[in-house]
């Protein structure tokens, strides 16, 4: 006689499970097993081109968007927070014949204080032996204030003052490009003339960063 034995029944196969039929959401033209896949190539093909250019245009909104929403941004920046964009220099303390160097926005800004002589030298160079082609006087706001950014448009070196072949001008020691006393490049690899900022002179400053 047995006695204390409980006999436990278990069921290995779950017959009750339904699982899901996804028949309904298939494409109509893949449903018939006995057509080939490669009868309906072409139509299922013809979806990519729709779905790259809908995915392309969403891309292209939401860059847009992002876009706008710097220069939003930007344009209601505090007018304090703006003004750290700009610097003032006392013209008084760059005495006549002598050039100063500042820094602006990262880059070097020579501020020369030319005498007559300087002055008339640069207004007598035929435009014709200018590799770009500028008039002194369209490169001041007053004839005795050279301002340009020190920085030779060739490669990014900072050219040295008054030095090279040009007298009173700028010579960069990287690759041997001469500007004269106006900053217009006159020989070696730079392809254009030194860069004029915008600036403002009022009285006795300059105003960098500003050009009304």
């Amino acid at each position: 006689m047995v006695v204390g034995v409980t006999v436990l029944s278990h069921r290995f196969i779950h017959s009750d499970v339904k699982f899901p039929s996804f028949y309904e959401e298939r494409r109509a033209d893949t449903i018939d097993p006995t057509v080939s896949s490669r009868s309906t190539e072409d139509a299922r093909r013809s979806a990519a081109p729709g779905i790259l250019y809908g995915l392309g245009g969403m891309f292209g909104i939401i860059a847009a968007k992002e876009t706008i929403q710097k220069l939003v941004a930007f344009k209601w920046i505090p007018a304090d927070l703006q003004a750290l964009g700009s610097i003032e220099v006392k013209l008084s303390e760059i005495p006549e014949g002598e050039v100063k160097v500042y820094e602006w926005r990262g880059k070097p800004v020579f501020v020369a204080h030319r005498t007559a002589e300087d002055i008339a030298r640069e207004r007598d160079v035929p435009l014709n032996e200018l590799r770009d082609p500028e008039r002194d006087e369209d490169r001041v706001k007053k004839d005795e204030w050279l301002v340009i950014v020190g920085v030779c448009t060739h490669l990014g070196c900072v050219p040295t003052i008054n030095a090279g072949d040009y007298r009173g001008g700028y010579f960069c020691p990287c690759h041997g490009s001469h500007f004269d006393g106006s900053g217009r490049v006159r020989k070696g690899p730079a392809p254009t003339n030194m860069v004029v900022p915008n600036y403002t002179i009022d009285e006795d400053k300059v105003i960098f960063g500003s050009s009304s």
